[in-house]
């Protein structure tokens, strides 16, 4: 079955996630303009999700830890249960970012309740944020953003693998750190990793520089034989492969994630991104990231080609 969308897909939600699960529905999760809770809606269609209800499942805390910006929020099943990871800072100090992790057991995640399992603990107690996790030859892993205490004012991502779905074991990786002048403009950042298996490969896509008309797509590959957590294994694309369209009328593209269509055939690119450039004050304070999705094609050499971000008022069909 085929079906039409139009971009954007749902206004006003940054860093979308959508998962399409066995039961046939799309679960859809993102940051709020508010910063201060988390939401969760599903629906058959991936157009769908544009009219379908949120259901708050989680807010942030009055004081202390997870009271401060609630961002990112991704959606994942592990082992019969849904988990979902986000970050939060406390009331004091709303951007001093920590990774957390809230399970359900319910069949309907949108239903039942959420267990704070608490706090990812990495190796240091620096700005975290980002968390995004995937399954790999036995093994459980975690991908996230972190600031590097070797390297003032960035977030590099970083991997490790995972004892359960919050709690981390054994070496914690870095993977890349923001070297390209691409990966550099406002602010030294990698961040929001997304990950996906296709043609041999790990595909693991993740944005940078500052999040105005800047912010950008960047791509490591690794086979999918080798040791992931050997930082050899992955290779860093030296140029971004998702970038800003001022003939599309389309800023800013990026903190993505991956799903299919219904009949698992079509690789969909989940991301968000402006209808404009200029932005008055911190970009931070501007609801406008829209959730957008568009198909993702395939090279002669197995890797993906995003293209550009298609223009407002585009259909689509999936």
């Amino acid at each position: 079955m085929n079906e039409t969308i139009t971009n954007p897909v749902v206004l006003q939600r940054a860093d979308p996630c959508i998962y399409r699960h066995s039961d046939g529905y799309y679960y859809f999760t993102a940051s709020v303009p508010e910063y201060d809770w988390i939401e969760l809606r599903r629906a058959r269609t991936i157009g769908g999700l544009t009219a379908s209800e949120p259901v708050v499942i989680w807010t942030k805390h009055t004081t202390g830890i997870m009271s401060g910006y609630v961002w990112a929020p991704e959606i994942h099943y592990i082992s019969g249960k849904w988990y979902i990871y986000f970050s939060a800072g406390s009331d004091d100090a709303p951007f001093a970012q920590r990774l957390y992790v809230l399970e359900n057991v319910s069949d309907n995640p949108l239903e039942g309740s959420w267990e704070e399992k608490g706090r990812i603990y990495t190796a240091w107690d620096t700005f975290s944020l980002d968390a995004t996790t995937f399954a790999h030859a036995g093994s459980q892993y975690l991908v996230w953003a972190q600031e590097d205490p070797s390297v003032q004012g960035n977030s590099s991502l970083f991997i490790s693998k995972m004892a359960n779905p919050w709690t981390l074991e054994g070496e914690q990786i870095l993977l890349t750190r923001p070297d390209y002048e691409w990966e550099t403009i406002g602010y030294r950042v990698n961040e929001g990793p997304a990950v996906m298996k296709k043609n041999g490969r790990v595909l693991l896509t993740y944005s940078a520089s500052a999040t105005d008309h800047h912010y950008c797509m960047g791509l490591l590959t690794a086979p999918d034989d080798s040791n992931l957590l050997d930082p050899g294994s992955w290779t860093k694309s030296p140029v971004p492969v998702f970038t800003t369209s001022e003939e599309n009328g389309q800023y800013g593209p990026g903190h993505n994630s991956f799903t299919v269509t219904a009949d698992g055939t079509q690789d969909l690119l989940v991301y968000h991104a402006r209808n404009y450039k200029e932005i008055e004050g911190d970009p931070l304070n501007d609801p406008n990231r829209h959730t957008r999705v568009q198909p993702v094609a395939w090279g002669e050499d197995g890797l993906p080609v995003f293209g550009l971000p298609v223009p407002d008022g585009h259909e689509l069909t999936l």
